[in-house]
């Protein structure tokens, strides 16, 4: 990656402290372009599924490279290890474990080409590349294909992806169009290309995979007319000007000149094919490759500036790469007209807003949408109205939706302390509504809900993702958050009746063990039990990881437990390691003791010393964390990435601060990584974080000032943020215990 910084001139370099004798640092006060921090191949290598490919925040299209390779590591549909490339599709997951997508294949070709990725069947040919011909920044990516000579280059608007091909002089130059190519879990079910003219051809896929209903209308336009155009039906030519069928595919032939370049523009909906239509012509009406780059970048620069950060070359790049991160889910579902296919399978309007999909709650409800209240408001404003769409498409709030799906994958509601964390901090939605959906999907009959509602806990069973525990933690929860909204709103008969669900969590709480530990139906708790297991009753975790999921009642964790017991059992999180012999399954990693920071139950445990009054151990391990967990090469994270989730704990924590409970509009304090944040707010205040003798050696607080006055809370609230001012750290090597 390269840095374009330009410095202005710095005053008083070199000064002399003459209190000590010692020379002071002089930050260097710079403008910069913050997407050269960033690097879009973090999390590519390793557990961190994500893709490299060009999108601009919150985008419809992620037109991004696929091996064109199955399997756990190529989720995203690009490997970092890998060294092919079958092609340019349209939509791709985030930092998943979910293999979908992959939506619109398109690669170019020439004469050269000879190997296929499927050596019976459908010929799918690939090019080799190498990283040293790849490059890409935020809503840019450019490769060189190996195998033919084609340069690749692509970008995107919201609704539109951009192809630009160099093409070497070749008689034979192709540009294919796959709508039969598919990856992982998903399956095309129905497919359709129609030749509109020698420049514009038209279609939809509607698949099956992770997401049950998938369609994607696209209206795909070329800068140079085709000599030729080829339809085929299971590999079998066409000589129509439409085709259909389940596997379907269109090659365009022309005859190139050396370095000739033809640009293809191809344009999402979910709703039509007119749709899609009107989106192109909304959104990139002319033929300026570059034109649309320079616009994503300046889109990108934006959002990035929402958080501007004063420290190391090394800290800039490791905090706007996981700021740029955050950006990338939730993903736009409706067209320029407010058009979408619902989760009820019709299509409606989005009127006065953006509707959005892709929410992977169960991962992104703990930070990330806390992080949308400070730096996007606006769009959480939407997402708030897409939650109520679906609510009013299926009856229930979202779980983890998809495409205009509901997957259900995972648990808890959690798209309600999204909305409750929002009402509380002022952002605009339908209170009176937003309660009533948020009663409705936690009474519903199906995920054990209305077991949970008749014993008060959710029963160990024979299914392989019981979840028992987690769900009855979680189902707590949410249930609090409902009682708080419904205080707000004078309903008293809803306050009482969630309030009480919400101290369900003790249900399941085993004095003896001191864990939570699942019972069966007769209110017994189950044997054998082990804590350190990875049994069928813990969402991807085990019973150390999910004893401190009480976001809502620490205090009450704490009585529990006793202080004394509780303090050594936060130190053993950290200290007791898994044995040699222990197997760990996939989900489990970036270990630190029984801390799993690769997956979300442990995100806010190393801020619970606040809780106990030793903050020094909340700075210590935060900071360790980071340092050992995070980092921008390709195996940058230690876990999946999770649509945000893992890049929100590591900007929140860059800057200081964390939500332990992500509903109640608290962030818990810790020292800053970085030297200075300062956050742009929407209402045209800034609140700055700043610090004084930042170092890796100074990560203990010292001191705090709030707006020049002494601050000895271990908290800070929204409220306090929107107000504007600065908050100011004095850091050293030694623990402040006083």
């Amino acid at each position: 990656m390269k840095y374009y910084s330009y410095l202005i001139l710095v005053l008083g370099l070199g000064v002399i402290s003459c209190k000590d004798g010692n020379k002071q640092k002089v930050k260097e006060v710079s403008i910069e372009k913050l997407t050269s921090y960033v690097n879009t191949f973090t999390g590519t290598d390793g557990p961190g599924n994500t893709y490299p490919g060009a999108v601009v925040p919150f985008g419809m299209v992620q037109l991004s490279p696929d091996n064109g390779l199955p399997g756990w590591d190529r989720i995203a549909g690009y490997f970092y290890p890998d060294s092919t490339i079958a092609g340019f599709s349209h939509t791709h997951l985030s930092g998943t474990g979910a293999g979908d997508m992959y939506d619109l294949l398109v690669m170019p070709l020439n004469s050269r080409f000879t190997e296929s990725l499927t050596p019976e069947g459908a010929y799918r040919p690939y090019s080799k590349f190498s990283h040293e011909k790849e490059k890409a920044s935020p809503g840019y990516y450019s490769v060189d294909l190996l195998s033919s000579g084609i340069k690749a280059e692509l970008t995107t608007t919201a609704r539109v992806g951009f192809h630009q091909y160099t093409f070497p002089a070749d008689e034979k130059s192709q540009i294919i169009l796959d709508l039969g190519y598919s990856l992982n879990w998903d399956k095309p079910m129905e497919t359709k290309i129609t030749i509109e003219d020698t420049r514009t051809i038209s279609g939809y896929r509607k698949s099956k995979g992770w997401a049950a209903d998938q369609r994607v209308y696209f209206v795909m336009k070329f800068s140079k007319p085709f000599d030729n155009a080829q339809l085929y039906k299971n590999s079998e030519a066409i000589n129509e000007q439409t085709v259909e069928g389940q596997f379907t595919k269109i090659i365009a032939d022309y005859k190139t000149s050396d370095n000739e370049k033809i640009l293809v523009k191809v344009a999402l909906s979910s709703a039509s094919i007119e749709g899609a239509r009107k989106n192109l012509d909304a959104e990139i009406p002319h033929w300026n490759f570059n034109q649309t780059v320079e616009e994503a970048d300046k889109v990108w620069e934006q959002y990035l500036s929402k958080i501007k950060i004063e420290g190391t070359k090394e800290q800039k790049e490791l905090f706007y790469t996981n700021l740029y991160h955050v950006f990338l889910t939730p993903s736009l579902h409706s067209d320029i007209d407010g058009a979408y296919k619902g989760a009820d399978g019709n299509n409606h309007i989005a009127k006065g807003y953006n509707k959005y999909d892709t929410f992977s709650l169960w991962d992104t409800f703990r930070a990330t949408h806390p992080l949308y209240t400070m730096i996007a408001p606006n769009e959480t404003e939407d997402m708030i109205k897409s939650f109520l769409s679906h609510y009013d498409e299926t009856g229930l709030l979202p779980v983890w939706s998809l495409a205009g799906n509901e997957t259900n994958m995972m648990i808890g509601y959690h798209a309600v302390p999204v909305i409750v964390d929002a009402y509380f901090k002022g952002i605009p939605l339908d209170a009176k509504k937003a309660l009533e959906a948020c009663v409705a999907s936690a009474t519903e009959k199906g995920r054990q809900i209305d077991t949970y509602m008749k014993l008060g806990y959710v029963p160990t069973g024979e299914s392989h993702e019981n979840w028992s525990v987690s769900k009855t933690l979680e189902y707590a929860y949410n249930d609090w958050c409902i009682a708080q909204l419904a205080k707000a709103l004078g309903e008293k008969d809803i306050e009482k009746t969630f309030a009480k669900r919400a101290t369900n969590w003790k249900n399941l709480y085993d004095s003896k063990s001191t864990f939570f530990r699942p019972k069966d139906e007769k209110g017994n708790f189950t044997s054998p039990f082990s804590p350190k297991e990875y049994t069928k009753e813990f969402c991807e975790s085990n019973a150390w990881q999910y004893f401190w999921f009480v976001p809502h009642d620490i205090d009450g964790l704490i009585t529990v437990l006793g202080k004394e017991r509780f303090t050594q059992k936060l130190d053993s999180m950290f200290t007791y390691y898994p044995a040699k012999d222990d197997k760990l399954p996939i989900f489990s990693t970036g270990m630190i003791g029984q801390y799993a920071h690769g997956n979300e139950p442990s995100h806010h445990v190393a801020y619970l010393y606040n809780n106990i009054h030793q903050p020094w151990k909340t700075q210590e391990m935060v900071r360790k964390i980071i340092n050992t967990q995070y980092s921008t090469k390709p195996d940058g994270y230690c876990g999946n990435e999770d649509c945000g989730q893992m890049s929100a704990w590591l900007v929140f924590s860059s800057i200081g601060m964390y939500p332990i409970n992500p509903a109640d509009g608290i962030y818990s304090l810790t020292s800053p990584y970085i030297q200075e944040a300062t956050i742009q707010l929407e209402n045209g205040k800034q609140f700055k974080i700043t610090t004084e003798n930042q170092s890796d050696e100074n990560k203990y607080i010292q001191a705090m000032t709030l707006n020049g006055k002494p601050y000895n809370k271990l908290t800070l609230t929204h409220k306090e943020i929107l107000e504007g001012g600065q908050l100011h750290f004095v850091l050293g090597s030694n623990p402040n215990k006083d």
